[in-house]
């Protein structure tokens, strides 16, 4: 049951927990995608966190061109979720057993990895794989990305002993968490993304006004001689 409560932006509402949460994750995603998409962004992760003291339904989600939210993204796509969710619950269709908060944030730069597609965006950079099942006589692997196909993630460990295989896959469907490492060149290359959107943006909203403004118009405007 989601209410409005006072809070950051990034977390609507506060309540309380009753019973055992019973939540398909998979299917709240595929309920809010739309949503999110609608706005712009994208769907990076949906997560019940927690526990039962403090239940809550965290969503990430990113702008594709610099990978992270504002705080003003956060309060729009936590405006709409709260809309969409409300409206789930007046229908008798609340995808939550209990009482929870919203919470909506970036990834982060030591990002979750949800897709194979991530593990081929981010290829080159270092992550941690934890999987459900045991492959190769472990669970936890470390390793660079080096991409991924047919929904298996490519890894070159970097925690292989001596007589392990060093490159691996891991399918991507069997995996329980995953997320980049901070590195020096992750840092890089996330700034680096931020300021080519960031300049991207800035002459968009050059355009923009261009179009608009009869000053600029006029000036641009060829003159016959």
């Amino acid at each position: 049951m989601l209410r409005p409560g006072r809070g950051s932006v990034r977390q609507r509402g506060r309540f309380e927990f009753k019973g055992c949460l019973l939540v398909d994750t998979t299917a709240i995603a595929r309920l809010i995608e739309p949503a999110v998409k609608e706005l712009g962004f994208d769907l990076v992760r949906v997560a019940m966190i927690g526990g039962s003291s403090d239940p809550t339904l965290q969503v990430m989600a990113e702008r594709p061109d610099t990978r992270q939210l504002t705080i003003d993204d956060c309060t729009d796509i936590s405006r709409s979720l709260s809309d969409l969710l409300d409206a789930e619950e007046a229908a008798g269709r609340d995808p939550v057993e209990g009482g929870y908060r919203l919470e909506v944030s970036s990834p982060g730069i030591d990002r979750p990895l949800v897709r194979a597609s991530d593990f081929q965006r981010w290829a080159g950079h270092e992550a941690k794989i934890e999987m459900t099942l045991i492959v190769a006589g472990r669970r936890k692997f470390r390793g660079i990305l080096l991409g991924a196909e047919g929904g298996k993630a490519k890894i070159r460990r970097t925690d292989a002993h001596p007589g392990e295989a060093t490159d691996i896959e891991l399918r991507v469907d069997d995996m329980s968490e995953a997320h980049l490492i901070l590195t020096d060149a992750l840092v890089t290359e996330s700034l680096r993304r931020a300021k080519a959107a960031s300049k991207a943006l800035a002459a968009e909203l050059e355009a923009d006004e261009t179009e608009t403004d009869p000053v600029a118009l006029e000036r641009a405007a060829p003159r016959n001689r």
